[in-house]
């Protein structure tokens, strides 16, 4: 499942949402595996494109213990808007305007993408998962957020995110097509 910056585009495009010059798109394994980084986080600007492992899923230990009433966080496809700040003391791409998440409440092991919707400021961020070391289990890691498994990657995401100047960058979540 790794894609082309023009097939991304296309189907960005084709879901009838507006591509920007300086793009994050998760895209959400067929697969969904519990518990593994089984999907792919992509940087497209102008110049480059880089490719990084990721979830966009919770991990078991959220989905069977949702900290909301309503159920464990599962972020919709879509787009969304997100800014530099802090997730759990380090810096971090967070939510810069409401998103979308299914709430997950059979605690069993799959993500739900169907049922119950809520939009709102969930602190759902894109952030990495150890600080030193490539995680190969979700775990504790995201209990909603999209969350990066190699701190070298994840840095070069932020240092991506400063140089382009912005200060909102765009987050597409699709589904792995």
């Amino acid at each position: 499942m790794n894609y082309t910056r023009v097939s991304l585009l296309a189907h960005i495009r084709g879901l009838g949402l507006h591509a920007e010059l300086f793009m994050l798109i998760g895209v959400r394994s067929k697969a969904d595996k519990p518990n593994e980084f089984d999907d792919k986080f992509y940087l497209v600007s102008k110049q480059n494109m880089f490719v990084f492992s990721c979830t966009t899923n919770p991990g078991t230990n959220w989905l069977q213990n949702a900290m909301n009433p309503k159920g464990t966080a599962v972020l919709k496809p879509g787009k969304y808007w997100y800014k530099l700040g802090t997730h759990k003391g380090y810096e971090a791409l967070v939510q810069s305007g409401p998103v979308t998440v299914y709430r997950d409440n059979n605690k069993d092991l799959k993500s739900d993408t169907t049922g119950p919707e809520d939009t709102g400021y969930f602190g759902i961020n894109i952030h990495r998962a150890n600080e030193t070391a490539i995680s190969k289990l979700v775990a504790l890691w995201s209990a909603g957020c999209q969350v990066l498994n190699n701190p070298a990657d994840f840095k070069l995401l932020l240092d991506e995110c400063k140089a382009s100047g912005l200060k909102e960058f765009p987050y597409y979540l699709i589904n792995e097509y």
